[in-house]
């Protein structure tokens, strides 16, 4: 049996939000689906197309057995190859009118609308164009309906890396503090990061910022040396979840009951006081006199810092 499946990271799988910034967060979160597939079709062959950014999340990962990195050549070769399942987890326009046109007996994800132009979602995959248009007014768990769009039961699966960090753990916590161009609004203020490293600095805690990275590889062997990650909601979180690390994840803009902490994850968002009526406003700016992230309570993060540290 042969799976392909589709992912670069120009969309986020669950948000209606297209971009030409590569989510390298969402394509990690979406190798969830990689091992109930493999448990699903123990003998199928999964081929992986992805962005030459995200590679490096994919490369060697035990359960896929050949990466396509995309260029202009890859649509001629995935419409002249024959699978017997296409998993489609891109909402670009383009990419769904290819996984429409890849031979292939079973579809899953999402397919292109003719009649709209936009993107649609194969029957099977329905829940995930259900939760698009609802996401304002519910919330569910990310992971889980990725690993329902594919056809399999969510069972808490992890997600799947293939890299194997070199580093060893030098620090009790690391601070993952940098967040992407896309949306800036997930950053709490540097100061206030320096002021929680003053006070886990009293308790005798060590601490490394996310500073002189120059890979992918580099940054995931930066957060394996804490034993703890304070993070923004970015792709740092989902490396810290992949490599089992607990978690303490400062939430402001987005919705943290949208990602699955595996029983290793602690969320602080804005003092309840502070609370904007529009959390999670999911803004790139913010147009609010007060802004969530900068009523973040560091005494309560510290406290928790020492409770993880403590286990």
């Amino acid at each position: 049996m042969k799976i392909l499946i589709l992912k670069l990271g120009y969309s986020e799988t669950l948000d209606s939000e297209t971009s030409k910034v590569v989510s390298l967060g969402d394509v990690l979160r979406c190798s969830v689906a990689l091992e109930p597939l493999k448990q699903k079709f123990p003998t199928a062959k999964i081929t992986w197309v992805v962005s030459k950014e995200a590679l490096p999340l994919i490369a060697n990962n035990q359960y896929v057995d050949k990466i396509l990195v995309w260029d202009e050549f890859i649509p001629y070769v995935l419409m002249r190859e024959k699978y017997d399942m296409v998993i489609n987890l891109e909402k670009i326009s383009g990419i769904c009118a290819l996984a429409d046109m890849i031979d292939a007996w079973e579809k899953v994800g999402f397919r292109f609308n003719s009649q709209t132009g936009d993107f649609d979602t194969y029957l099977q995959s329905s829940m995930a164009k259900d939760y698009i248009e609802n996401k304002n007014s519910q919330k569910d768990i990310w992971q889980k309906i990725i690993v329902e769009m594919v056809g399999c039961e969510w069972k808490e699966q992890e997600y799947s890396l293939g890299y194997e960090p070199k580093s060893k753990v030098e620090y009790d916590v690391g601070f993952n503090y940098f967040v992407g161009k896309k949306w800036p609004t997930k950053a709490m203020p540097k100061e206030k990061w320096e002021r929680l490293e003053e006070k886990l600095h009293v308790n005798n805690i060590s601490v490394t910022w996310q500073e002189g990275l120059d890979s992918i590889y580099d940054y995931i062997d930066w957060i394996n040396k804490s034993r703890l990650l304070i993070t923004s909601d970015s792709l740092g979180l989902h490396i810290a979840l992949a490599l089992k690390k607990n978690v303490i994840g400062i939430f402001g803009p987005t919705a943290h009951e949208e990602i699955f902490f595996y029983n290793r994850g602690k969320v602080f968002t804005a003092k309840e006081e502070f609370k904007c009526e529009k959390m999670p406003c999911y803004l790139a700016m913010c147009d609010n006199d007060k802004f969530c992230l900068d009523n973040i309570d560091l005494n309560a993060v510290v406290n928790e810092v020492k409770y993880h540290l403590k286990k």
